[in-house]
């Protein structure tokens, strides 16, 4: 199989709507780990490019297609869409070479009936770029889904709005944590040391993370920066008892570990499978100062109750503020999914509030930017539970301080803030 046809077998893959894209991706890059780096660096770029531009292709494909995309058999659909791909916005690739391996692709999967259809698409797309215009709709522009457009539109206004879309666009580096603040990078890295923490590291062109002799002894853990100022928000001394209650893969229980050295941190899951990625995690960090316990967060523990002075609960949400880098998320979600999520959020927050101690702290936080799921969750807990918040400025470095950090929360966006969205609130009981 060459290069476009394993991008065509994971599009396929994809549409059934099983697998998330990422996992998949990995997965397949994994498989493929024999191939030349540039190899794998073009089936990772095309793939993602595919996924995340598609509204915007299906429409370029709609005004040259007399049949329309949602008619399309799927294989054609995928041939075409990364094809299209390839020529609007991948340069290094010559337009011939892309529509000669379409049409070959489609002879060689049965489809000689449509290979003249195939050509005759995408040749009159090459020849007719420079007169294709879109429309000022934000959706077809930056490939939103118009639901999600409006939704954003109307939480943070119209010019955050274009920032937030442009920016999950764009191409984005790995963020690591470094456990040990005198690491430097490697010469052979192209790393930048992020502007919010010391410890935080953003890797370009990194082909396997796991393959860097830094990761696999536990000097680096993958971790976005806006997950680490969980870490710092919680202000830790360095004993205290810990539960994070929503753990895998365990990136935020890691950091919770390395602060709390005379401390433990016990960190849960729902299931078998997630509670054995954060143990993988632990053993591969050597962290001797973590228990793992899998165990459904919207059941009540009683032999918990009181008895953690840190509660981090991140819970499940809609990934809004991750749709830069998990690019299927936007096909998936759907406004009921969002209301179901909301009300899993509040079974979960109606439990868990109880582990902590009397003057104990718990850090609420999601990876999405949605008001019923972020301010308006922590106007629900502190409306309902004995909580107030806490302002996060003792614990922010300057530049990202503001009016609602002053009042125990924080809201990152894309293309405002340099790191994914992402909402983390403190509140302390009382």
């Amino acid at each position: 199989m060459n290069t476009r046809e394993i991008v065509l077998e994971i599009l396929l893959a994809l549409e059934k709507g099983d697998e998330y894209s990422h996992l998949l991706i990995r997965a397949v890059l994994d498989k493929y780990d024999f191939l030349d780096s540039r190899d794998k660096a073009f089936i990772k770029r095309l793939t993602e490019g595919t996924i995340e531009r598609r509204i915007t292709l299906d429409y370029i494909l709609n005004q040259f297609s007399k049949i329309s995309v949602s008619k399309m058999k799927p294989f054609i659909r995928c041939l075409l869409r990364m094809s299209v791909y390839q020529i609007l916005y991948m340069e290094q690739t010559a337009d011939f070479a892309v529509c000669n391996e379409a049409v070959k692709l489609a002879g060689k999967r049965g489809f000689h009936n449509l290979k003249g259809f195939v050509n005759g698409v995408l040749r009159t797309i090459i020849r007719e770029r420079e007169s294709i215009n879109l429309p000022e709709s934000l959706s077809i522009r930056y490939s939103m889904p118009e639901w999600i457009v409006e939704l954003f539109e109307k939480e943070q206004g119209e010019e955050r709005t274009k920032r937030i879309l442009e920016e999950m666009l764009c191409a984005h580096p790995v963020t690591v944590r470094a456990r040990d603040m005198e690491w430097t990078p490697d010469v052979s890295l192209s790393a930048k040391r992020h502007p919010y923490l010391p410890y935080a590291w953003n890797l370009w062109n990194t082909d396997n993370l796991m393959k860097l002799p830094d990761f696999a002894n536990g000097r680096l853990i993958a971790q976005d920066v806006s997950s680490m100022l969980v870490g710092e928000i919680a202000g830790f001394a360095g004993n205290e008892k810990v539960l994070d209650i929503c753990a895998a893969p365990g990136g935020k229980s890691m950091h919770a570990a390395d602060l709390v050295k005379d401390g433990c941190v016990e960190a849960r899951d729902v299931s078998d499978y997630k509670t054995s990625l954060i143990c993988e995690n632990a053993k591969r960090l050597d962290q001797r100062n973590i228990v793992t316990k899998t165990w459904d967060a919207t059941i009540l523990d009683p032999d918990a109750i009181g008895k953690f002075d840190v509660v981090l609960a991140d819970v499940p949400c809609s990934g809004l503020g991750v749709m830069g880098r998990k690019r299927d998320i936007k096909y998936r979600v759907t406004p009921q999914s969002l209301q179901e999520l909301t009300m899993l959020q509040r079974c979960i927050m109606d439990t868990v509030w109880q582990y902590v101690k009397p003057g104990g702290t718990m850090i609420y936080s999601t990876c999405t930017i949605h008001r019923a799921e972020n301010e308006e969750m922590v106007a629900y807990l502190t409306s309902e539970y004995p909580f107030v918040t806490e302002s996060l400025d003792d614990y922010l470095p300057v530049c990202l301080r503001s009016d609602t950090t002053g009042k125990g929360y924080l809201q990152l966006l894309p293309g405002i803030h340099e790191c994914d969205g992402f909402f983390i609130a403190r509140l302390k009981r009382v």
